[in-house]
């Protein structure tokens, strides 16, 4: 069974830093683009950053742009997610996503163009 796990969610001031982690496994798991998204309480889940296979592009969602940096270890089919200079409005549950049917770099920032999803680790930032 292909499983994601995200890890390193909490609780930080505004303006603080948070690295996320998102862990692929499962048996014969090729992992092509991933992608971070989160939730909100009471909004739909929005797209924030994702990643081609082999690192060379990457893509933000305006509202993190400059913010947040996705980067990726293909090897281990792990992907991280660093979010800097966090605001109040980050706050949301974050899930990371991964594609196992290879697609287009421009497939990127909709929930259908991945295969797999974690459960999520919540982020909250503190006024």
């Amino acid at each position: 069974q292909v499983q994601l796990v995200e890890s390193g969610g909490g609780l930080v001031q505004a303006g603080g830093s948070l690295r996320l982690s998102c862990a692929v496994s499962g048996r014969t798991v090729v992992s092509y683009g991933m992608g971070w998204f989160r939730q909100a309480p009471g909004k739909e889940r929005e797209f924030v950053a994702a990643i081609s296979w082999s690192g060379s592009n990457q893509y933000y969602s305006d509202s993190v742009k400059g913010r947040f940096t996705i980067s990726r270890r293909s090897t281990e089919n792990t992907v991280t997610l660093q979010l800097n200079s966090l605001k109040p409005e980050d706050t949301a549950v974050y899930f990371c996503a991964a594609q196992e049917i290879p697609r287009a770099d421009r497939s990127h920032s909709s929930e259908d163009d991945y295969d797999y999803w974690g459960q999520g680790t919540q982020v909250t930032v503190s006024s």
